[in-house]
């Protein structure tokens, strides 16, 4: 039986009552989200958040998560990104699974979730966009990475340690890159690495293995490949992933939030035509 895990990116939840960027009902789209996930049939074993959870890292927020993330009946992961503090997520979910046990300087840990290994890494600066993980935490993920050689094993990160063409993203990405792929590429059981921050869907490949960066579930960020485009936000559909060790390898999908028209199906049944027909 496969395990899955699936991925909720960039929340930016809010005070109850206030927007994101005043005009991104936040709150409401990651509790769409929630329900999406909810209704999965069969259930994930487990869901990870890839940091952005909350939008300035106010307390109130994280109050917010904690609620509306507690509604998913299985283990939830979270990790912080540049919108967060780590030190108020910390606090915030001191008694969840993989928080409790996280390195006491950054907010890293390893879970086993059935046939998966999960390495959540925290790339997130204080006070800055940008991402960096440091000597003493790419130390601690090469050993960790070491302790369960054999086991398939899918790293989660905010930041993405690629350029993705998104320009004014790409300012903001994981900074220490290099010294990851370093690390990554001598450990071949790294099925993927799954990260948020450019509201976007986008692969490519990776020290040996893939990148996958996921759109959030609230607001997306424009694709604009010029050189000197805007930042700018724009509300395309929301969507999450789920990532599925089948034991033959790593299957990843995306999925909307929201339902659309459908299903039909492929061909009519017995005395039934297409519309035209």
């Amino acid at each position: 039986m496969a395990t899955t895990i699936v991925q909720l990116t960039d929340l930016h939840l809010r005070p109850r009552g206030l927007p994101a960027l005043r005009v991104v009902e936040t709150n409401m789209f990651a509790t769409r989200a929630v329900k999406a996930v909810r209704a999965l049939s069969p259930a994930p074993d487990a869901v990870v958040v890839t940091g952005d959870v909350a939008d300035t890292g106010d307390p109130r927020e994280y109050a917010v998560a904690k609620e509306l993330l507690s509604a998913l009946p299985m283990p939830v992961y979270v990790m912080p990104g540049n919108h967060d503090s780590a030190r108020e997520m910390r606090t915030a979910f001191a008694d969840w699974p993989g928080v409790r046990d996280a390195d006491a300087d950054s907010l890293c840990y390893a879970v086993d979730i059935g046939d998966l290994r999960l390495v959540t890494l925290d790339t997130s600066v204080e006070g800055k966009p940008y991402g960096h993980l440091g000597e003493a935490q790419l130390a601690w993920l090469d050993a960790a990475l070491g302790e369960a050689s054999d086991r398939p094993t899918v790293i989660a990160l905010h930041h993405p340690p690629i350029a993705t063409g998104i320009a004014h993203m790409d300012r903001s990405r994981l900074r220490d890159s290099e010294a990851l792929a370093e690390i990554v590429s001598a450990h071949p059981q790294v099925q993927r690495i799954i990260a948020g921050h450019v509201h976007r869907v986008v692969l490519a490949p990776f020290a040996g293995t893939e990148v996958l960066i996921l759109p959030g579930v609230a607001h997306q960020v424009g694709l604009d490949l010029e050189p000197e485009a805007p930042a700018q936000v724009v509300l395309e559909p929301r969507a999450y992933g789920i990532h599925s060790w089948t034991g033959e390898g790593l299957v990843s999908h995306m999925a909307y939030v929201e339902a659309f028209p459908g299903p039909f199906p492929f061909s009519p049944g017995e005395g039934v035509s297409w519309p035209g027909q």
